[in-house]
């Protein structure tokens, strides 16, 4: 699988959607996904918990290890996928589509993200 173009990238490995009425959607890429491993568990954010760009918001929990799950942009929590709190493997099965983390009301545009080349040289690197 490719880079999806249409989605911005962070150095923590997270996407995220071009916001739709100040809403962005936020999951872990494909990258990210495989070098987890088999993802087991999930500990998402609260609904109308406020996250902060950089700032840790939950984790990923695997068969290999555990990791730490950054917000790649400040805001209020307004959804999260309960299916993947059920179902942690859409994470690795979807990471684009079905294995979406949580949606955010922006309060405030990152200027730090990376575009899908960007990324993918970044990952290279």
């Amino acid at each position: 699988m490719s880079t999806p173009d249409n989605l911005r990238y962070s150095k923590e490995h997270e996407w995220l959607s071009a916001t739709v009425d100040g809403v962005a959607t936020v999951g872990i890429t494909e990258h990210a996904a495989n070098a987890l491993g088999d993802v087991v568990f999930v500990d998402l954010p609260q609904v109308g918990a406020t996250v902060s760009a950089g700032e840790v918001c939950g984790e990923l929990e695997s068969t290999k290890s555990v990791s730490e799950l950054y917000s790649p942009v400040s805001g209020e929590i307004t959804e999260i996928n309960q299916d993947v709190v059920d179902a942690p493997a859409l994470v690795n099965s979807g990471p684009y589509e079905s294995g979406w983390l949580f949606k955010v009301r922006v309060s405030e545009e990152p200027t730090d993200l990376l575009g899908a080349d960007e990324y993918d040289a970044f990952t290279q690197s």
